[in-house]
Parts: C-alpha cells; sequence; structure tokens
C-alpha cells in the first residue's frame, strides 16, 4: 500500500514539475513574444487605431444600447465582457504584480493593454464576422467559431473550447470566489464557507437563466461598481496629487532599471517587472486571449456592422486597465504602504485603502471585489456555456457544466490547491497562443473589414455590412446572419 502511494506521489511531482516547467516555458518567452509580436503588427498595420479613433470609440457606444431579438446589445456584450475583464486581477492581481516586479510591472501593463486594443479590435471583428445562430435563435461566436468556419479548422476550435471550458468555466470560477472568501473573511471575519455558499446561490440565481440574463445583470451591475471604485480612487489621488509626478517617474524607472542599476540588478528587475507586467496585463484585459470575443459575438452591433463591435471590445480594454487597474496601483504606490512588507494581494489593496481613508477601507474593497469577481464569475459562465454549445449542442450538457462550475465555486472558497492554479494558468496560455495564430491568419479579413467601415465613415454613411463587397467571405458565413441584418436595414 505505501509503495502505491510513493509512486503516486512520485508521479505527482513529475506531473507538476512538468506543468511548471511549460508555465515557464510559456509565460516567459513564447507567449510574451507572440503577444507584444501581434499587438504591434495589428497596431501598424490598422495605423495606430487605438489612437486615431479614441474618440470614435467613445461614439459607438452611444448608441450601443439597442439590441434585437437576435442577439443583446452592443453595450450589454461591453459589459460582460467587461464583468471578464474587471475582477480580482484589477484589485488583486495589481497588487500581486507590485509584489513580484515592483513598479515597473505597472508600465509593462499599460504596454501590453495599448497594443492589446488593436489586438482586441481584430478578435472581437472577426468573432462578428463569423459568428452563427443557435437554435434557439440566438447569435454566437468567438474564437472556436472563427476557427472553425474562417480556417476551415474544426479541430483547432475544439482545442481552444477546451482549454477555455478548463481556465475560465472552472479554474477561474474558484480563483475569483477565493478572492471573495478572503476579502470578506479578512473585513468582516465571515468563516470562508458561508461566504462560499451565498456565492454559488447568488450566481445560480443568474446563471440559470440563461445567456440574456447574464448580460442584463452585468448591464447594471458593472457600470455602477466601476464608477463607485473609481470615485475612491481619485479621492486619494486628490489627497496626494503632489505626489503623483514621482509615482509615475517610479514607475517608469523602475521598468527600464533605473532604480535597480545602482544595485547591478538592471537586467534581472526589468526582466521580472516585464514578465509580471505581460502576464498580469493579460489576465486583467484578456486582449489576445480569445475571451472577450465571446461576448462581442452575442452582440446585434449598432451600426450593424462588425467592425463596431470591435471599436467596443478596445475600449474594454482600456478601460479595465489603463483606468481601473492604474487606480488601484494609484492607491497602493501612494499609500506609501510597503509592497514588499509581506502583506499581498487584495490585502495590499486593502492595507493601502484603509491607510488612506481610515478602517472603512478594508470594508469597501471587500465589496467591491465581492463585485468585481461575482461579475466574474457570471461572464466565465457566459464564456463557457459558448464554447460548451460549441462543442456538443446540448441542453443537458449545459446543465451539466452549470453544476460543474458552481462546484468549482464552492471548491474556491475554501480550498486552494496550487497545481490547479498551474494548470489554470497553463491552459490561458494555450487558449492565448491558439487564438493569437489563428488572428494571425485571419487578419487580413478583419483590416478589409476595417476599411470598408471606414470608407463608409468617411462618405458620411452610416455604416452597414454589404456582403456583396466581401464575395470570397460569403461561403464562410452562416447563412441568415449578415444577409438579415442588411435586409432589415432597407426596410
Amino acid at each position: 500500500m505505501k509503495e502505491n502511494q510513493d509512486i503516486w506521489a512520485l508521479l505527482f511531482s513529475y506531473f507538476s514539475a512538468a506543468v511548471d516547467w511549460l508555465n515557464g516555458l510559456l509565460w516567459g518567452s513564447v507567449l510574451i513574444y507572440l503577444l507584444i509580436g501581434a499587438g504591434l503588427y495589428f497596431t501598424l498595420r490598422l495605423k495606430f487605431i487605438q489612437v486615431r479613433h479614441f474618440g470614435h470609440m467613445f461614439s459607438v457606444l452611444k448608441n450601443s444600447r439597442q439590441g434585437d431579438s437576435s442577439g443583446v446589445s452592443s453595450f450589454q456584450a461591453l459589459c460582460t465582457s467587461l464583468a471578464a475583464r474587471v475582477g480580482t486581477g484589477n484589485l488583486a492581481g495589481v497588487a500581486v504584480a507590485l509584489t513580484a516586479g515592483g513598479p515597473g510591472a505597472i508600465f509593462w501593463m499599460w504596454l501590453i493593454a495599448f497594443i492589446g486594443m488593436s489586438t482586441s479590435f481584430v478578435e472581437s471583428t472577426l468573432a462578428q464576422v463569423f459568428k452563427v445562430k443557435d437554435k434557439h435563435g440566438n447569435f454566437r461566436g468567438g474564437p472556436a467559431y472563427y476557427m472553425q468556419f474562417g480556417l476551415k479548422a474544426r479541430w483547432m476550435g475544439i482545442v481552444f473550447s477546451l482549454c477555455l471550458i478548463l481556465a475560465f468555466g472552472l479554474v477561474f470560477c474558484a480563483v475569483q470566489s477565493n478572492s471573495i472568501s478572503e476579502a470578506v473573511e479578512s473585513a468582516f471575519s465571515v468563516p470562508r464557507w458561508i461566504t462560499g455558499v451565498a456565492t454559488v446561490l447568488l450566481t445560480a440565481l443568474v446563471v440559470f437563466g440563461g445567456l440574456r440574463v447574464i448580460a442584463s445583470v452585468a448591464e447594471v451591475v458593472v457600470p455602477f461598481m466601476a464608477l463607485g471604485y473609481l470615485a475612491v480612487a481619485l479621492i486619494v489621488v486628490g489627497m496626494n496629487i503632489s505626489e503623483l509626478p514621482a509615482i509615475f517617474k517610479l514607475i517608469i524607472g523602475s521598468a527600464f532599471g533605473v532604480q535597480q542599476a545602482a544595485g547591478g540588478l538592471a537586467g534581472y528587475g526589468v526582466a521580472k517587472a516585464m514578465m509580471e507586467g505581460i502576464q498580469r496585463g493579460l489576465f486583467s484585459n484578456e486582449a489576445g486571449m480569445g475571451s472577450a470575443p465571446n461576448a462581442a459575438a452575442t452582440a446585434a452591433p449598432t451600426p450593424p456592422h462588425p467592425a463596431s463591435q470591435g471599436y467596443v471590445q478596445m475600449l474594454g480594454v482600456f478601460v479595465d486597465t489603463l483606468v481601473i487597474c492604474t487606480a488601484t496601483a494609484s492607491i497602493i504606490l501612494l499609500s506609501g504602504v510597503k509592497i514588499t512588507g509581506g502583506v499581498e494581494g487584495v490585502s495590499l489593496t486593502q492595507a493601502a485603502l484603509s491607510s488612506q481613508v481610515g478602517g472603512w477601507g478594508n470594508g469597501f474593497v471587500a465589496i467591491a471585489l465581492f463585485f468585481f469577481a461575482f461579475t466574474s464569475i457570471m461572464a466565465n459562465f457566459y464564456y463557457a456555456e459558448i464554447n460548451v454549445d460549441f462543442l456538443k449542442d446540448s441542453d443537458t450538457a449545459i446543465r451539466i457544466y452549470r453544476v460543474l462550475g458552481l462546484c468549482m465555486v464552492m471548491f474556491g472558497a475554501v480550498a486552494k490547491l496550487q497545481i490547479v492554479w498551474d494548470m489554470a494558468n497553463l491552459a490561458m496560455a494555450l487558449m492565448a497562443i491558439v487564438n493569437l495564430i489563428a488572428i494571425l491568419l485571419l487578419s487580413n479579413i478583419a483590416f478589409k473589414v476595417a476599411r470598408d467601415y471606414n470608407c463608409q465613415r468617411a462618405a458620411g454613411k452610416t455604416p452597414f455590412f454589404d456582403l456583396r463587397k466581401f464575395p470570397e467571405l460569403k461561403p464562410k458565413l452562416a447563412p441568415g446572419v449578415w444577409e438579415q441584418q442588411k435586409s432589415s436595414e432597407r426596410t
């Protein structure tokens, strides 16, 4: 019996070491080069769209509340993707990046978000182009679908879907509930199992209502939670406004090793800051990962053109990292709390805010984290269900997934198994690599669609997607999706 236990322990140690090695390889080199390379390529080919058309992102948002019987509104799709983006990565993840990579990690988070805006535009536009209708008449789509229909590679879509279901649909639900229970226990001394049960019940009430209910809840909760958190961050910044230039100098100097140079550790410090910033930035804004396109594809966009949803989702990356993550970094760095003092994660954010506004800051962060993480759980279910549906068009399969997902929410609230988190990081890296390869191969379609949209804008027209301009695409697109949209525009 003991020999069997020793064998299993040895096999587990080998497996754990293999997962660690793969994570180090993918996150330490492959994914960094691929993310930055793809982002720069898209940025150059789209002629710095995130700068040139920055104001247009907000213009599209003005008319984004309209949906139809087949799809949610563009605003609901944005809020759903923000629900996933704005989570523990914005409160706990920024703190982890600071403690592990120093202030310079924030600069690399900004950089990956800036170039990631163009990546998000491309993947979300492609998700709209290749979306389909399910058996209930609702739009579905995302990377798995543009891999199957755009690249004629269903196997690639299956690999992507399995990775997304493992990472987002199961493990990241546990990650979010773990952060909720930790913050609530720290602020209010509530046992973790009670928080876990409450989170499971609330999640079940929403997710069993279906994807439209999730989108409707996100449309209300996400703007409320984001604006509330930003208001408190602005108060902290206002209290320390004279220190702000020094903070920005610290972030940029640390990113390029100015502070570390004196100690001869510049190269190591820059590498560590870069790795932490890119990894946490990707986890937070998800640009290029292939998650947000699942929400983008479900929208009936206004204007009725795939590129309009690309602009909307590009705004999501900006709000997540360049606004909300910066707010958290400002709270921590302006507070004077030591980022190397042993306090980590959300506890560091709580300590930083409490030092500025008093004891209520601890509870406020716990409440903010609950909303951020709870909406992320909802969006994770949303993404996973779309990919379960891609693998097997079955209501039973969806119900089985929902039960498994809720079990992971409970598990995450009361336990933490490091190998599970490591496997999720590996799955996230794999889905990002598969998605980035796909969108690079399909990028010329996205560029052509973007040109068509902007030519119509330049001519003073309201853009709509006319398939006659894209004869090479028509055989690849689902019937009755864009033809119906064009017909409804004319009537």
